[in-house]
C-alpha cells in the first residue's frame, strides 16, 4: 500500500477545516505539534490501495508568520527534513479573495513543494456574481484546478483521486530583486543552496526555525553586512506579487456589479449597526446563559441519578473496607463533582461554535473593537478576551498574534478576569443555592445572575486595563485589519466535532486534577492525628448521651471531619477568610481550587460525603446541593451558604486567580515573574476586598 503524506494550506475562513473533516470523515486525532503547544489535526483515509496522513495545518495569510500558528507553516513547508513534509499541499481559496490565496500558494510552489489549487464553496461563485476562467487561470498557476463544496462533499471523489497525482511542473514566480540580488548569492554560496528563493527566505524570515545556532549566527551576520531588515523583504515580495496577480487576474476573474448587495451585506446593516448590533449581541449573550440553565436541568438529573445509581452498585457490590470507602467517598463524588456540570459547558461551546460558524463571531470583534481602544487594547485583543470564555490559557496563547508589546502584555494580563467555563460550574452551584428559582418577564432570575458574573468579568479586565494602561507605555500605535467572512449556516458536523473535543477535554483535563484532589482530600479527612480523632466516637456519645441514632452519626462524623487533616488545615486558613463569611470548610474548598478553580465544587462534594451520614433513602438528600443548603457555618450558627456568603464566594471567584495552568502559561508568555506575581496579587488582592465588602453590605 502506498503511503501519502498531504498537508492542507490556506487563509483563515476558506473552509479549510470543513473539507478536512469531510476528507477524514471525522476519522482524525487531536494533538500538539513537536515541540510547541500549537494544536494539530490529523486525519488517515484509505482509498483504492493508498493510505493518506493528511494534517490540517493553522490557517495563514502568508509564509510570513505573525503569530505562533502561522509559524507553524513554514517550519513544516521550508524544511524538507521535517517528519511533517508533505508529499502534496492542498491550497485551498475561495472565490471572493482568489488573489489572496494564489500569492500563499505561489509562494508553497516557490519553495518547491509539490502543490494543487482547490477552490472551495464553489456554489459562491454565481451567488457573488463572479465569472472565473478557470482555463486561464490553471495556466497561470501551472495545475489543474479543483471546485469543492466542504457543506456537500461535492467534488471530493475527484480532489482524492488527485492526491496521487504528481504536481505539474512549476515554474517559480518569484523575481530576485537586483537590489538583493548580492546578499541572497551569498546565502546561497554559504549554505550550498541552488533556489533563489530559498535563500531569500533565509534573509526575509526574522529566523529560520530549523538552522543550528551555528548557521543563524552565519546568517545573521550576512544580514548585518548588508543591512537586511527582514520585514522590508517581507512587504517587497507581498507588494510585488499583489502587482502581478493584479494585472494577471483582470483577464481571469470578473464580477458582475448589477446587483452587488449581497446577503451578507443585508444582515450587516443590521448586526454591526452602530445601535442596533449591540442589543443583538448582549440579547445573544442572554438567550445563551438562558439556555445554560433550561436546556441542561433535565440532562443534569440524568448525570445524578446515573451516579447515584453507581454508587450505591459500588458500594453494594464491594465488599466493605478502605477500597468501598475510597470509592464511595472520594473517587464516585469527585467525579460526579465536574461530571455534572457537562450538560452547561457543552450548550455553551455549542454557542460560541455556532457564532464562529455562522461568522457572527468575526462581527463581534468589529463591534467590540472601537470599545477596546481607550482601555490601550488592540482589536485584535478582541479574540483572546472572548477565547476567555471558554478557557483563559489557550486564550493567553492567542495573544501572539497581537504584534504590539504593550497591548499583547495588556491582553495576557487583563484575559484571565474573564468569565472561564471552569468558573461555570462554580457559578452554576452558588447561584442555584443563593438566588431564587423564579422568573421575571419570562427571564430566570437565576440565568440573570449568571449573565451579570460575565459582565462582571468583563469589568474586570476593562477596569484592570485602565490601570495598567498608564503603567505601561506604547511605544507605537497599531490598527485592527479584520476580514468580515460571508454568513452561512453552521456546518453541524463542525460544531458537533468541535463541542466533542472542546467538552471532552475540559471533562478529561479537568477530571484528573479532581480526582487526583479529591482521593488526597478523601485521605486527609478519613484520617487525623491525635486522641479527639482516634475517640471521636466516645467523646461525642459522652456530649449527647439522649442524641437520636441517626443525628448521632452525622455528628461523629463531622466531629471526626473537624479533627482530622483536612479539618487541621482548614482551621488554619480559617482566620484569613472568616471576615468574607466563610468557615474552615469553604477555606478547604478555596485552597484546593488553586490547582484549577473548577475543582471547588469537587472538593464540597468530597468535604460533605465526607461530613455526613444519611440514612434515608431519598436521592435529592444525597445531591450536593442538599448538603450545601443544610449545611450550617459554626462561626455563626447560620447556613453556611446564604445570600451574604453565596454572594461573596461569587465575587472572589469573579476576581480571583485561582489557576496555576493560568499562572504558568502567564509565566512563559511574558517570560517576566514580575508581571506573573503582580497579576496573581492583583487579581487576588481585588477579589478578596470586594468579597469582604459584598459579604458585610450583606449580611
Amino acid at each position: 500500500m502506498n503511503q501519502y503524506k498531504i498537508a492542507l494550506v490556506g487563509n483563515p475562513n476558506v473552509g479549510k477545516t470543513s473539507l478536512f473533516n469531510k476528507l477524514t470523515n471525522l476519522r482524525q486525532k487531536v494533538g500538539n505539534y513537536p515541540g510547541v503547544t500549537v494544536e494539530k489535526r490529523e486525519g488517515n483515509i484509505e482509498r483504492n490501495g493508498n493510505k493518506f496522513s493528511i494534517t490540517d495545518l493553522p490557517g495563514t495569510y502568508s509564509i510570513y508568520p505573525s503569530s505562533l500558528d502561522e509559524e507553524i507553516v513554514f517550519k513544516i513547508l521550508g524544511d524538507k527534513s521535517n517528519q511533517l513534509y508533505p508529499d502534496l499541499a492542498v491550497v485551498i481559496g475561495e472565490p471572493s479573495n482568489l488573489k489572496r490565496s494564489i500569492l500563499l500558494y505561489q509562494q508553497v510552489r516557490d519553495l518547491e513543494v509539490p502543490a494543487i489549487f482547490v477552490i472551495n464553496m464553489k456554489d459562491e461563485i454565481e451567488s457573488k456574481g463572479l465569472t472565473i476562467d478557470l482555463k486561464k487561470l490553471e495556466e497561470l498557476l501551472e495545475t489543474k484546478i479543483y471546485l469543492t463544496n466542504a457543506r456537500t462533499s461535492d467534488g471530493l471523489n475527484e480532489l482524492i483521486d488527485a492526491l496521487t497525482k504528481s504536481a505539474q511542473v512549476y515554474q517559480s514566480k518569484f523575481i530576485l530583486p537586483t537590489e538583493h540580488s548580492a546578499s541572497v548569492n551569498k546565502i546561497k554560496e554559504t549554505f550550498e543552496i541552488t533556489n533563489d528563493y530559498t535563500a531569500w527566505q533565509y534573509l526575509s524570515q526574522k529566523q529560520m526555525p530549523f538552522l543550528t545556532n551555528e548557521d543563524q549566527t552565519k546568517v545573521d551576520a550576512i544580514k548585518k553586512e548588508f543591512n537586511i531588515v527582514p520585514r522590508r523583504l517581507q512587504v517587497k515580495e507581498t507588494l510585488d506579487r499583489n502587482t502581478f496577480l493584479e494585472k494577471k487576474l483582470e483577464s481571469i476573474v470578473s464580477y458582475n456589479f448589477k446587483n452587488n448587495e449581497t446577503f451578507t451585506d443585508k444582515v450587516d446593516k443590521l448586526l454591526i449597526h452602530p445601535i442596533f448590533g449591540y442589543i443583538i449581541f448582549l440579547a445573544v449573550l442572554l438567550l445563551i446563559f438562558q439556555a445554560v440553565y433550561t436546556w441542561s436541568g433535565p440532562l443534569m438529573t440524568m448525570v445524578e441519578d446515573l451516579f447515584a445509581w453507581l454508587d450505591e452498585k459500588a458500594i453494594s457490590m464491594i465488599p466493605a473496607g478502605p477500597i468501598n470507602d475510597i470509592i464511595g467517598g472520594a473517587i464516585i463524588p469527585g467525579i460526579e463533582g465536574i461530571a455534572v456540570f457537562v450538560p452547561q459547558i457543552a450548550i455553551l461551546f455549542l454557542f460560541i461554535s455556532i457564532m464562529e460558524e455562522t461568522g457572527y463571531m468575526s462581527r463581534v470583534v468589529y463591534l467590540m473593537d472601537r470599545w477596546l481602544k481607550p482601555f490601550g487594547l488592540s482589536g485584535k485583543s478582541v479574540v483572546p478576551l472572548i477565547s476567555g470564555v471558554a478557557c483563559a490559557v489557550p486564550a493567553i496563547m492567542s495573544a501572539r498574534n497581537i504584534e504590539n508589546d504593550k497591548e499583547r502584555l495588556l491582553t495576557i494580563l487583563v484575559t484571565p478576569f474573564m468569565t472561564c467555563s471552569a468558573r461555570l460550574p462554580i457559578y452554576i452551584v452558588l447561584i442555584a443555592l443563593v438566588i431564587p428559582d423564579e422568573k421575571i418577564f419570562g427571564l430566570s432570575y437565576q440565568a440573570l445572575a449568571l449573565f451579570i458574573m460575565y459582565i462582571l468579568g468583563v469589568v474586570g479586565a476593562l477596569g484592570s486595563a485602565i490601570l495598567l494602561n498608564i503603567v505601561i507605555k506604547a511605544k507605537h500605535k497599531s490598527y485592527l485589519i479584520l476580514e468580515m467572512p460571508t454568513y452561512k449556516l453552521p456546518d453541524w458536523k463542525n460544531v458537533a466535532i468541535n463541542v466533542w473535543e472542546k467538552t471532552l477535554g475540559f471533562l478529561i483535563d479537568a477530571g484528573k486534577i479532581i480526582l487526583a484532589i479529591s482521593i488526597i482530600l478523601w485521605v486527609l479527612g478519613t484520617f487525623g492525628p491525635g486522641e479527639q480523632f482516634k475517640n471521636a466516637e466516645e467523646i461525642v456519645t459522652a456530649h449527647h448521651p439522649k442524641m437520636s441514632e441517626e443525628d448521632l452519626a452525622n455528628e461523629i462524623a463531622s466531629y471526626k471531619l473537624e479533627h482530622s487533616y483536612l479539618g487541621k488545615l482548614g482551621t488554619v486558613i480559617e482566620p484569613i477568610v472568616e471576615p468574607l463569611g466563610y468557615d474552615w470548610k469553604m477555606g478547604i474548598g478555596l485552597i484546593s481550587s488553586f490547582a484549577a478553580r473548577e475543582v471547588f465544587v469537587g472538593t464540597m462534594s468530597t468535604v460533605y460525603s465526607l461530613g455526613e451520614v444519611d440514612v434515608e433513602d431519598d436521592a435529592q438528600k444525597n445531591s450536593l446541593l442538599h448538603r450545601m443548603k443544610t449545611e450550617i457555618n459554626q462561626n455563626t450558627g447560620e447556613p453556611a451558604y446564604n445570600l451574604a456568603t453565596g454572594v461573596s464566594l461569587l465575587l472572589f471567584y469573579a476576581f480571583a486567580m485561582q489557576c496555576m495552568s493560568t499562572i504558568a502559561i502567564v509565566k512563559r508568555e511574558t517570560n517576566s515573574w514580575k508581571w506573573t506575581l503582580l497579576q496573581t496579587g492583583f487579581m487576588t488582592g481585588i477579589a478578596y476586598l470586594v468579597a469582604f465588602i459584598a459579604y458585610h453590605l450583606l449580611k
